[in-house]
């Protein structure tokens, strides 16, 4: 499937090209920003994006109005369409955020609620409870994404939301052509309606993602045949900037061998989990690390260990946002991309990635790990790339059988004498294959 070798780009639309954050229903075309940055995104190494919420909405993006609608504030649905074909024709794949839990108060079937109450012929598109009451004082209780009133949750047992969505999708798929969706909070998601989406979707267009918005607990639960392609990691997310914050290379390590190490018990081997320093939800990996050093390091850890890399737009250049300050502050808007030392070094793990079959593909095997540095191997076929990182300030000499007297470090291409042993430099990612 294409998402298995794909570097994904991570866009927040509505930030990204500055609109109001209260839906003010003024159409303004700025959905076009986007054809300004793709030279930047294809110099990158990136052949998807994700698109945060695109459809008309009450605020965020995520208290949905319309799924048939790109949000006035971003311009009309010709627009997009547009967007998406010049990102085709440059071999970019799209996938949409879905949000399928909830909706906004101002979704049309919640708002003839409020008109019609026990009368509405939507009643059962939501959970409701006529006897009870909201902080909006509306007269009636309804069941809001973890007691949040401004989204409402949709009923997905009721036959006509399933229709209504899925009739979405169908227009999505048609007339945008898109690639795939990640879904919001797939953790909350009906799974019989997981299973019908699946199946649906597949029938839309071959090799359709699907990818869920998965925090905790066992993917397997919801990454599997019958459900969702893949998940985001966040197990691993946590792993990355806090193995380098307490110079502990064991955390990650184990995370990564726990997921997909040589044994068969490992829980998502053959997999292809998407995984990120950062994204529209969290602190930004720049203000997340405590040695602004590590930043070049966390993401040659990122590329190099199993999964699909999403990259956020913004932090390939270092862009700084803590979650104290806001959503707000972690979506903005740039006047132009930029480009520096950070940003080769993230072009060139992309490189590396898309063109490595066994960093795509391949079985993963711990070769060193100490507190401050680690090797680890992936290995598919004939071809073996041995993944070195150090996260500490000096360099450090490692050893380790690596079934040749020759290596190259596809990062830079330079090409070494092996005897047994060989050195990484002060926060250095090597990414050596084997000749």
């Amino acid at each position: 499937m294409w998402f298995d070798t794909s570097v994904f780009y991570q866009i927040y639309p509505l930030g990204f090209c500055g609109a109001p954050f209260e839906n003010d229903g003024v159409p303004v075309s700025r959905i076009g920003k986007i054809y300004d940055w793709i030279p930047h995104i294809k110099k990158l190494g990136v052949n998807a994006i994700y698109f945060s919420p695109v459809f008309e909405s009450d605020t965020h993006g995520y208290n949905t109005r319309d799924y048939k609608k790109i949000d006035c504030r971003l311009g009309t649905n010709e627009d997009f369409k547009k967007l998406v074909r010049s990102l085709h024709e440059e071999g970019i794949k799209v996938v949409l955020d879905g949000v399928f839990n909830h909706v906004g108060r101002g979704f049309f079937a919640f708002q003839d609620v409020l008109q019609h109450r026990e009368n509405s012929q939507y009643r059962d598109w939501f959970h409701i409870d006529f006897g009870g009451n909201s902080h909006y004082n509306d007269g009636l209780w309804y069941e809001g994404w973890e007691g949040n009133f401004d989204l409402v949750k949709l009923n997905l047992r009721n036959e006509a939301v399933i229709s209504h969505i899925f009739d979405a999708i169908k227009m999505w798929v048609d007339e945008f052509d898109i690639d795939g969706l990640r879904l919001d909070v797939a953790y909350c998601l009906d799974r019989d309606f997981l299973r019908r989406l699946r199946s649906y979707a597949g029938s839309l267009k071959e090799d359709f993602v699907l990818v869920g918005e998965l925090l905790h607990g066992d993917y397997n639960i919801f990454v599997n045949n019958e459900m969702l392609n893949s998940c985001t990691n966040y197990e691993c997310f946590k792993g990355l900037f806090s193995s380098f914050n307490s110079m502990n290379m064991f955390e990650i390590v184990h995370s990564l061998l726990r997921q997909f190490g040589p044994e068969q018990w490992t829980l998502y081997k053959g997999k292809h989990l998407l995984c990120f320093v950062d994204n529209h939800d969290v602190t930004r990996i720049a203000s997340n690390l405590t040695n602004e050093n590590h930043i070049r390091p966390v993401y040659g850890m990122l590329f190099g260990m199993p999964g699909v890399p999403c990259v956020y737009y913004g932090s390939e250049w270092g862009t700084k946002a803590h979650k104290n300050d806001g959503d707000p502050a972690l979506r903005p808007s740039f006047d132009k991309p930029e480009w520096n030392d950070l940003t080769d070094h993230v072009c060139s793990l992309a490189h590396a990635h898309k063109e490595s079959k066994a960093l795509c593909y391949g079985a993963l095997f711990n070769k060193v790990l100490q507190n401050k540095y680690c090797v680890f191997e992936r290995y598919l076929d004939e071809e073996r790339v041995y993944v070195a990182v150090n996260a500490d300030g000096v360099p450090v000499t490692v050893h380790f059988d690596a079934g040749t007297n020759r290596l190259v470090d596809i990062l830079t291409g330079k090409e070494y004498d092996y005897n047994g042993s060989i050195e990484i430099p002060a926060y250095g990612t090597m990414y050596l294959k084997a000749l």
